[in-house]
């Protein structure tokens, strides 16, 4: 009973807090549009480009839907929100909207008509773009995208969050940046890494810890918080800076490969992150995929001045000696067969030694390192569960068009079985994270079956 009235008591609050906003806090908007040269025009190519840095294609279109069409579902702790057409079609996409309603949206999250939209728009980052690529990408799905007629389904989310006008209050705590991109000044790679990475990419969309209101902690390079890491939907996007991150154990070199085929002698992509590589981060240069490595890496203090020296930054740490010892003994004990080895260790022998190996090191670019592995060792054990019960896909690219899968086990292994594996992963090479419960395993095989 008690649960219940808090639960009530704070809807009632969140209601007042709706109800205050509507009647104090203003529609928040940005300065107007910067001035573009009266004879300006995007360079060639230049809308469809910035349309992929954005990631526009992985949440505008659905799943065998019509690109950019609109109706997938994406999941938020207030319930789904269906994104929209945003095709040319006049009656159920954009193609009635001006320069000025399309940037209110990237830049203040306003609809055309001063409906607020809800930030699984990441208009907190859009609104770093610069004035040009905003305009080039407004002309671009104008002129070039074919108009679709395709009526989406309405969001419909639960009280207190189907009142829009409490977004007000929300844009007022979320967005404190103003309009426009600030560089660091590093060095003009790095720079244009940190456009990439701050602006189009969105990248502390996922990558940067929330707030207790849900806004990003953390939206641009001078906030410590920037990058270190969050939770979306139960998987761990990792920290991108600090102590055992990617950028500060891999080289430029290979973080840029893994940004733009999804595969490096590391790690593959999974999840989310396997759909930004398919739908935006292989279409880039390999300047920008290289630039956006050097600022990632530039983070942590390595320093690299110009694309030439790229491929040659190396770590900034040394390998961890103990990590190595550790992974030797496993190796050992998995080689020795030895039928007294703990369940976790004899299913893995009998499932996954042949792709990842008695080192757990894998094949390079093709089975990923198990060692230090953020979806093996990540606080949420949701991504591991997944894999190992449903496989997993690392999709084919133009640099590395092979597609790469892994089979699932769930038809093979017990909850009780697939937590002892995963318990033991998690455990083995050192590796040193928490114990995954058969508990876990059911509820993940129980999500999946209702999806």
């Amino acid at each position: 009973m008690k649960t219940f009235l808090r639960i009530i008591g704070g809807l009632v609050v969140l209601g007042i807090v709706c109800l205050l906003a509507f009647i104090f806090v203003p529609v928040q908007r940005s300065a107007p549009a910067e001035e573009l040269a009266a004879n300006w025009e995007p360079e060639p190519g230049q809308g469809e480009y910035v349309m992929h840095a954005s990631d526009c294609v992985a949440c505008h279109t659905a799943e065998g839907g019509e690109p950019l069409a609109g109706g997938r579902a994406i999941a938020s702790p207030m319930g789904t929100i269906w994104s929209t057409n945003i095709t040319p079609d006049a009656e159920t996409g954009i193609g009635e909207w001006s320069y000025d309603d399309f940037r209110a949206a990237m830049v203040d999250g306003i609809a055309k008509g001063g409906t607020h939209l809800y930030p699984a728009m990441p208009y907190e980052n859009y609104r770093l773009m610069k004035e040009e690529d905003i305009r080039a990408l407004y002309d671009y799905l104008m002129a070039e995208v074919e108009p679709v007629s395709n009526e989406v389904q309405e969001t419909q989310l639960k009280f207190p969050f189907n009142l829009r006008f409490g977004i007000r209050a929300w844009n007022w705590l979320a967005l404190t940046h103003d309009a426009g991109f600030n560089p660091v000044g590093a060095s003009e790679l790095q720079d244009r890494g940190q456009y990439l990475v701050e602006g189009p990419g969105h990248c502390a969309a996922c990558h940067s810890p929330r707030t207790p209101f849900m806004s990003q902690d953390g939206v641009t390079a001078d906030e410590d918080s920037f990058l270190t890491g969050g939770v979306i939907d139960g998987w761990n996007a990792p920290a991108l800076r600090g102590e055992g991150s990617a950028p500060q154990a891999w080289s430029v070199g290979e973080l840029a490969d893994y940004l733009a085929t999804g595969r490096n002698a590391h790690s593959a992509a999974n999840g989310e992150m396997g759909l930004v590589v398919e739908h935006s981060l292989q279409y880039l240069t390999d300047e920008d995929n290289l630039a956006m490595a050097a600022f990632l890496k530039g983070m942590d203090g390595a320093k690299v001045e110009t694309p030439e020296t790229v491929a040659d930054a190396g770590p900034i740490v040394t390998p961890d000696p103990e990590a190595d010892d550790a992974g030797r003994e496993t190796a050992e004990m998995l080689i020795s067969a030895d039928p007294e080895m703990p369940l976790g260790a004899r299913l893995y022998t009998d499932n996954c030694i042949g792709c990842h190996f008695a080192t757990g090191k894998g094949a390079p670019g093709i089975f990923p390192e198990l060692q230090d592995n953020h979806l093996v060792t990540g606080s949420e054990t949701k991504p591991l569960i997944s894999v190992i019960l449903n496989g997993a896909e690392v999709p084919g690219t133009a640099k590395r068009p092979m597609t790469l899968r892994m089979q699932g086990y769930a038809d093979r292994m017990s909850d009780d079985e697939v937590a002892e594996l995963a318990t033991w992963l998690r455990k083995a090479w050192g590796n040193d994270a928490g114990a995954v419960s058969a508990s876990d395993v059911a509820a993940v095989r129980g999500a999946d079956a209702t999806h």
